[in-house]
């Protein structure tokens, strides 16, 4: 009996949006307005990568960038739940598919030690040049119209369940945990044993109650939150059965 939890990260692990907090280190903490119209939906990776940019051209140092990085809130509850799974990795494997990268994950996670939690991250990967510009590239490249270029979170989901599948782990449950528009096409994905946990007055949540009145609904079940500690209970239950 093994259950995986997927997380998204912005807004579902921390509070807050690690990409628009990096602009808490821009001169005035604010972004010119030539360069924040710039944005193309659907391009936010190539967006972000003129922010990278900017900061830099204005000297913008990676210490600096980490410091702000790591005083992210995490979500009500999430410091409780994630000390939780830790307490319990042989019941559950954990994953992060996010669209920020994996500077700001990893800084994030490790200043408050939940790196260990999770056994894989897939996100945007980034790294600082050898000039000290933090760069951004699209995490993969994929075939489907519903998600950003950059990223589908249903595609990084099969390949990591087809490669466990090849190891001979499979899972009892698979439990869905996230907030927005790009969080739907993985859940879609779910079968009817699976759980959807959609955040509470968030984008996600309200995209499946839409599919539920037109008469599409998501095949797996649906548990909405508020605090993580609604999560924690749920796995609470789950591993007493």
């Amino acid at each position: 009996m093994k259950f995986l939890l997927v997380f998204d990260f912005d807004h579902t692990i921390i509070d807050e949006n690690s990409d628009t907090w990096i602009v808490k280190c821009a001169p005035e903490r604010k972004l010119p307005n030539g360069l924040r119209n710039s944005y193309q939906p659907g391009h936010w990776t190539e967006y972000m990568g003129r922010v990278f940019v900017y900061l830099g051209d204005n000297g913008v140092k990676e210490e600096e960038m980490k410091r702000t990085m790591t005083t992210i809130p995490f979500t009500a509850g999430m410091i409780d739940l994630l000390g939780f799974i830790g307490e319990n990795k042989e019941l559950f494997d954990c994953i992060i598919v996010s669209d920020s990268n994996t500077v700001f994950i990893d800084w994030i996670l490790k200043a408050a030690d939940f790196h260990k939690v999770f056994d894989e991250v897939f996100t945007n990967p980034a790294a600082f040049s050898s000039t000290g510009y933090l760069t951004v590239q699209h995490f993969h490249a994929h075939h489907c119209a519903k998600c950003p270029k950059n990223l589908c979170k249903r595609k990084v989901l099969k390949e990591f369940l087809d490669k466990q599948l090849e190891r001979g782990v499979s899972y009892t449950q698979i439990i869905y945990i996230g907030d927005g528009e790009n969080d739907l096409c993985p859940v879609m994905f779910l079968k009817k044993n699976d759980i959807a946990m959609p955040r509470q007055g968030y984008t996600l949540e309200k995209r499946i109650s839409q599919l539920a009145q037109s008469l599409s609904p998501v095949q797996c079940s649906v548990l909405v939150w508020s605090s993580a500690i609604d999560i924690m209970s749920y796995l609470k239950l789950l591993i007493k059965e």
